[in-house]
């Protein structure tokens, strides 16, 4: 909230854990995040939205392209709860273990806006992540 309300961007990670993931309610615990940064923001202009789901968090382990896909949609529509034009606007990035073997089908999901990347933006083939959304 402070970071936001002095001008500066935030990017905002939410996500589950393998628990939640297995029981079904990835939607639903991503949904009470969200909520709490409702709670906070007036300035939605300032917010870059994550899913960074905890279980793949440098871990090797990826969600698949439908499963990144299904949250990011989720995350998309529940923007819509603030208003179109947020829904619209708001960057959603995926940041759970991409790497250049999967960063080109998770970057042609319509609703995966780019990515927020961890241990692979230290090795050269960082630079093929980075141009994965321009194809």
């Amino acid at each position: 909230k402070y970071a936001t309300e002095n001008g500066v961007s935030v990017i905002w990670c939410c996500g589950e854990s393998l628990e939640d993931r297995e029981a079904g309610k990835t939607i639903e615990v991503v949904s009470k995040q969200l909520e709490a940064l409702k709670a906070q923001i007036k300035d939605w202009s300032k917010i870059v939205i994550a899913y960074e789901p905890i279980w793949a968090i440098g871990t090797g382990k990826v969600a698949t392209t439908e499963q990144a896909q299904e949250v990011h949609k989720a995350i998309r529509d529940w923007l819509k709860n603030v208003s179109d034009k947020v829904a619209e606007e708001t960057r959603i990035l995926y940041g759970g273990s991409v790497n250049e073997k999967n960063c080109a089908e998770l970057g042609k999901q319509p609703d995966i806006d780019g990515f927020l990347v961890g241990g692979a933006s230290l090795k050269p083939a960082f630079i093929d992540i980075i141009n994965c959304k321009r194809q």
